[in-house]
């Protein structure tokens, strides 16, 4: 399936960047001569431009056509890779950064909605699990990319390769799309909401702002604010769509999408998830730094246990009966609480048991590949065939949110608490994640609409 291979390498790149630039802080604050809040902005830039236009760029592939979508974004991406590389000053690097995040938000939408409407049954579930495994382990693999680039001082300012490298692999994906990613059919013309676009954007802003400074700024004033008008812009926004389908023009985004049964709970699960497995991994790389004195890639290989675990679950659930299968979103996310609690409970003691450690993280990796493969999988088929944008700017609004807030509530209990020693800090955030989880498992029950004595008894069935 070679489009599918160029596809992933594109959300690889995209995934991967969100966190690359983690550990090269110190380089960075060095060699630009870097303020602190210019160094927040360089790594936080990313993620705003991301979360706040992937709604818009899942419409533009309805409007331009969906290779078309991917080709240009992917470009923009591997051109603002190599200005944010050889970027002069920090301001360079910030509006390079914001370039790339729109870019990402243009090109990785259509990587979902051309596998919805590319493939099939068994076929779709597998390149669903291929999605998932870039999609969730791409943010470690970023962190040890990252560690490994600048360990390696491949030039002068030890940072720049891991922007630079994206700029040969560009041009291949590229040169690859060119020839071998498809044209999907994009049905009637659409054109965009540009009314809707502005007020989504605005709105989401005014969500993941808050969400990734609030905490370092110890949650000043306008944090509130910022929330309140993130809530009263979503709410202008769905009667925005209401008036604009009323009048028969082009919704940026399918409001009927959310009405379809499973759809809301099934996003909400994504969230919940995609967050706790965020909050977790900067969680347990503060401990792994600042309490056990690991290296930054030490941290991040630490994480290999949870992506091969990960990856395992991810390549073969599709290989389960399909009861089986069904109940993994359910049972996915009870067996990722149980591991990180048990892993809590472990480390409590202020050491690491390799021996222990490692097989619990990559039973939280399985538990989180069963919550997250097979339910996006359903949702891809829950939604017709013109709803595969909304249902893609959809899946990754959900995961982009989630990732920032359980950032900032996660690490937020951690940090309140390593006074009192990081073991114990360590031992309260994963229990809080794991009765997270629990919530996580009931939404992925209601998602799939299973009755409770159906899914505990199968056996009373007929």
């Amino acid at each position: 399936m070679p489009a599918l291979v160029i596809l992933l390498a594109g959300q690889a790149m995209a995934t991967m960047d969100q966190s690359i630039l983690a550990v090269a802080a110190p380089g960075l604050r060095t060699d630009l001569h870097a303020t602190d809040g210019q160094l927040q902005l360089v790594v936080a830039m990313y993620t705003l431009a991301f979360a706040a236009f992937v709604v818009i760029g899942a419409r533009l592939g309805d409007v331009v056509g969906r290779r078309r979508a991917f080709l240009a974004g992917l470009g923009a991406f591997t051109l603002a890779s190599l200005a944010g590389g050889l970027a002069p000053s920090p301001a360079a690097f910030i509006v390079a950064r914001a370039v790339q995040g729109a870019a990402a938000a243009v090109m990785t939408p259509q990587v979902l909605s051309i596998i919805q409407l590319q493939f099939t049954g068994e076929l779709r579930a597998r390149a669903i699990g291929a999605y998932s495994l870039v999609l969730a382990v791409g943010v470690a693999a970023g962190q040890v990319v990252g560690g490994l680039l600048v360990g390696a001082h491949l030039l002068g300012d030890a940072w720049r390769p891991a922007l630079l490298l994206n700029a040969p692999i560009g041009v291949v994906v590229l040169l690859a799309a060119g020839r071998g990613l498809p044209d999907v059919a994009r049905g009637a013309r659409r054109r965009l909401d540009g009314g809707g676009a502005v007020l989504l954007a605005a709105s989401l802003l005014a969500l993941i702002l808050p969400l990734t400074f609030g905490r370092d700024a110890g949650w000043p004033a306008w944090v509130w604010p910022c929330l309140a008008g993130c809530a009263l812009g979503l709410a202008a926004f769905v009667g925005l769509e209401r008036r604009v389908r009323a009048r028969g023009g082009d919704a940026l985004f399918d409001l009927d999408l959310m009405r379809v049964g499973g759809v809301a709970f099934g996003v909400a699960a994504v969230l919940l998830v995609m967050g706790c497995y965020a909050g977790f991994l900067l969680t347990l790389t503060l401990h792994l730094q600042d309490a056990l004195g690991f290296t930054p890639l030490q941290a991040g290989l630490t994480f290999a246990a949870y992506a091969i675990g990960f990856a395992v679950a991810s390549l073969t659930w599709t290989r389960a009966g399909a009861a089986t299968r069904d109940r993994l979103p359910v049972l996915g996310p009870l067996l990722m609480g149980a591991a990180l609690l048990a892993l809590g409970l472990v480390a409590g003691g202020g050491g690491w048991p390799v021996a222990v450690t490692l097989p619990l993280l990559a039973a939280a990796g399985v538990g989180h590949a069963w919550g997250f493969s097979p339910l996006a999988n359903r949702l891809t088929t829950l939604a017709r065939p013109d709803q595969a944008a909304d249902l893609s700017g959809l899946v990754l609004t959900a995961t982009l949110v989630g990732t920032s807030t359980g950032v900032a509530a996660f690490v937020g209990v951690y940090l309140s608490l390593a006074p009192r020693g990081s073991a114990h800090a360590l031992g309260v955030t994963t229990a809080v994640l794991a009765g997270v989880l629990v919530l996580t498992a009931a939404c992925a029950a209601c998602a799939l609409s299973w009755h409770p004595s159906r899914w505990l008894l199968p056996w009373r069935e007929g």
